[in-house]
């Protein structure tokens, strides 16, 4: 459940984050906040929220502390019949944010309350799984409403944090692939995809959007980053989502659109201002740095001795608040560290230290003048790629193509002979057959992509491939007959 919880609808997503800002003009937050507000009155549903009537739609807040001096503003939302979301704060990028989010969710583990069965920490939130039979959503509020007051000031926290050194192997063939892929049958247009340098890349669009001189300072900044680890599970086997320490190593990108439909297992990328490592193969829509080690034990317990990187029993690698630093590999290096690795062979350079919040508030106070001289270049320039896409008509670009499906109206079949179709509107992303080719029936003969996924069209007969009435990378409707298979009288 803790892998499966949807950490998305916790993070803070926005175009350039601020960091420091999230306390007003860079107050800290002090013990024994006073609450500002008290809790609503009982009401038959607490899905109406506060203030619903016949005539005024229903909101999803139950309850808000409102922001004082000694205590940051506090959201309380309903998330499904057995949910509860805290959000802390503005919708900004803040380290002091994820630190309030720790106190309370470890306030909660230590209170040992009956009827909480998950947390989950965000960015900025946490979401309370619990069982409303046992613990009703009142009193769950009340609970935490007392732990802000509990809760002691968080500028002397401090965690513990492991720095943790993965192989990268830069814009890999694997995602080099990914990106041909995308260009061949989602977006031939996009604007983050460029083939100038001879290999299908994400780089040079990281490098325009982000004001730098170079791919080399793409790639050093990369390298030069600590990614510290803020949640897990984005959204599936133990993917970090992870942002820089230092915020001049924060690049900031778009994530595609749409989205591509298969992205390589731990695949790196980023989106917003974060740094994901895809836990395994899927779609995905953050741009491409390059490829790095598994992030998920699949393999078993066996696999989980002393010498294992994998510890506590747990099928995943990181932990939260783990420091990832990239060092660089070649692909073919990568590949046999991918074989070796979960057979123990391959080991993980890990060092064990101290994250305190007190320090790193001194070093963003120290560094300020030039984090906001990198911030502003990095802001005019997200601002002019943004002004390019609208000059070129990229901007508002919209998935749904206007489809024009081959005229098979006067097509007609003898006897012997059958249609094969696309059961949905998609993009034609591989044909597997062609004229004169012999089928046994089932043989994938057409893949189409349609909502993020990779449909494989079989042949209904065995046969021989008659007729192709389509091309690689057009878009097919629903219903549209794509190959003509003929069969020989004894079949």
């Amino acid at each position: 459940d803790e892998m499966i919880a949807t950490l998305s609808a916790s993070l803070a997503i926005v175009s350039l984050p601020n960091e420091g800002e999230g306390w007003g003009g860079g107050e800290q937050p002090q013990a024994s906040p006073s609450v500002s507000n008290t809790l609503p009155s009982p009401q038959p549903s607490p899905l109406k929220g506060e203030g619903a009537s016949e005539d005024k739609p229903c909101s999803p807040v139950l309850s808000q502390i409102e922001p004082t001096e000694g205590q940051i503003k506090v959201v309380y939302r309903q998330a499904g019949d057995k949910y509860l979301l805290v959000e802390y704060g503005e919708l900004v990028l803040d380290l002091n944010l994820r630190f309030r989010v720790h106190a309370l969710m470890q306030w909660l583990q230590q209170q040992g309350i009956e009827g909480i069965l998950n947390l989950t920490p965000g960015i900025r939130s946490l979401q309370v799984h619990y069982e409303s039979k046992v613990l009703s959503v009142h009193a769950l509020l009340e609970i935490l409403h007392r732990a802000e007051q509990a809760l002691p000031a968080i500028e002397d926290m401090e965690v513990p944090t492991r720095i943790v050194h993965l192989p990268l192997s830069w814009s890999d063939v694997a995602t080099q692939l990914a990106i041909e892929k995308y260009m061949q049958s989602v977006r031939k247009d996009a604007p983050w995809c460029d083939t100038a340098s001879g290999n299908a890349s994400n780089i040079e669009f990281i490098r325009r959007i982000n004001g730098l001189d170079s791919i080399e300072d793409v790639k050093k900044i990369v390298f030069d980053a600590s990614y510290l680890t803020l949640g897990l599970g984005d959204v599936y086997l133990g993917a970090p989502v992870a942002t820089p320490v230092d915020p001049r190593h924060r690049l900031v990108t778009t994530k595609y659109n749409p989205a591509r439909t298969w992205t390589p297992e731990n695949a790196v990328g980023i989106g917003g201002a974060y740094m994901c490592v895809y836990g395994m193969e899927g779609p995905g829509g953050y741009q491409f740095v390059g490829r790095t080690i598994q992030m998920w034990n699949r393999w078993g317990a066996f696999k989980q001795d002393q010498a294992s990187d994998f510890k506590d029993g747990k099928p995943w690698l990181l932990r939260f608040f783990d420091q990832i630093r990239f060092y660089p590999v070649s692909a073919e290096e990568l590949l046999q560290m991918r074989e070796d690795f979960p057979r123990g062979k391959f080991k993980l350079k890990i060092e064990e230290q101290t994250f305190r919040l007190k320090d790193y508030n001194q070093f963003l106070g120290n560094e300020a003048e030039s984090i906001t001289a990198f911030k502003t270049n990095q802001q005019a320039a997200f601002d002019a790629e943004r002004e390019r896409w609208i000059a070129s008509g990229q901007a508002n670009y919209s998935n749904e193509s206007e489809l024009v499906p081959a005229d098979t109206d006067e097509l007609v079949l003898s006897e012997n002979s059958r249609a094969v179709a696309s059961h949905v509107a998609g993009n034609l992303w591989q044909v597997k057959v062609k004229e004169g080719d012999t089928v046994v029936e089932g043989d994938a003969v057409v893949i189409v992509e349609s909502m993020k996924m990779e449909i494989t069209v079989p042949s209904p007969i065995s046969g021989k491939v008659s007729q192709v009435l389509c091309q690689e990378g057009s878009s097919v409707a629903a219903g549209q007959i794509l190959i003509v298979i003929e069969t020989d009288q004894a079949s």
